[in-house]
């Protein structure tokens, strides 16, 4: 069998531990577009809205950024669809080979 060295794959994943983000995309997609749709009949509202609408555009903005930057803060990013596929299956190999070396020791009396 062929085997891939995975301590430091191992020790990369325990030392970077990201925090769960929560992020919510469409109730800020849908306040621009209500802010879109009003059309206020004089100016001062027009400009209100206006200045208004550019804020929920610039919040979106920070929110999409924010997911940018964790989502390139992910393990195994950097690898093409392929690789991260041979890697988990050379992972999965060695966790049914360790299995198996665990029900072999189980049964072994000292």
């Amino acid at each position: 069998m062929d085997f891939v060295e995975t301590k430091p794959v191992i020790a990369n994943i325990s030392e970077q531990k990201l925090q769960p983000v929560e992020i919510e995309i469409l109730p800020g997609v849908y306040d621009i577009i209500r802010s879109i749709e009003k059309d206020p009949i004089d100016n001062t509202a027009k400009q209100k809205e206006s200045a208004e609408c550019s804020q929920k555009v610039l919040e979106l903005q920070r929110t999409l950024e924010a997911a940018r930057n964790t989502i390139r803060k992910l393990h195994g990013i950097e690898y093409s669809k392929e690789e991260q596929l041979r890697r988990l299956d050379s992972l999965r190999k060695q966790l049914a080979l360790k299995q198996q070396l665990i029900k072999k020791y189980k049964n072994v009396q000292f």
